[in-house]
């Protein structure tokens, strides 16, 4: 994908329209953008992969405790969240595009059970950037990242989060 200029160019808005802007990227966690704005923004920074790679450096040296703030405003992969229509219009779109809003009951309760493990293993919920993948592939990355330790987790859904932000960001490209 060629690399397009987001509008309005983020290197020439003031901080509060920086936050209005872009401070949904990061699933109930405005104060990404903040922070990245307040570390200066470039012309480079005027594209997705520009944007992502300074918010996804944000994420990346914030605190543990910060990053578990963030891992945890996620919701869970076809859960309760999605079946009540609780989740953010992002979510909601990046979800149903990898169809897990068509999951079969025993595939729901399939994720139901590795949602929970997750959870009880990690404390936070199981994150993966969806956009391209398959219900399928989503089980058996489950399958997979249960076998990681709980530091090693924690550096994979930040990877995955700042993926999924990427996403979002091309998304906002006005064509």
């Amino acid at each position: 994908m060629t690399d397009k200029t987001l509008t309005p160019r983020p290197s020439t808005l003031d901080r509060d329209a920086f936050v209005a802007r872009f401070g949904d990227i990061y699933e109930h966690s405005p104060w990404v953008a903040e922070l990245t704005w307040e570390r200066g923004l470039t012309d480079a920074h005027d594209t997705p992969a520009g944007l992502a790679e300074a918010m996804g450096q944000t994420l990346r040296s914030a605190t543990p405790e910060r990053q578990l703030e963030v891992i945890r405003a996620h919701p869970d992969l076809a859960g309760k969240a999605a079946i009540a229509g609780e989740l953010t219009d992002d979510s909601t779109r990046e979800q149903a595009g990898a169809g897990l809003d068509q999951c079969t009951p025993e595939e729901m309760a399939r994720f139901e059970r590795l949602n929970a493990a997750y959870k009880a293993k990690y404390g936070f919920p199981f994150v993966m950037a969806v956009k391209g993948s398959d219900r399928h592939a989503i089980l058996a990355a489950f399958d997979t990242r249960l076998e990681n330790s709980p530091e090693e987790e924690r550096r994979t859904a930040i990877e995955q989060i700042n993926r999924i932000a990427r996403f979002r960001l091309e998304d906002r490209v006005q064509p």
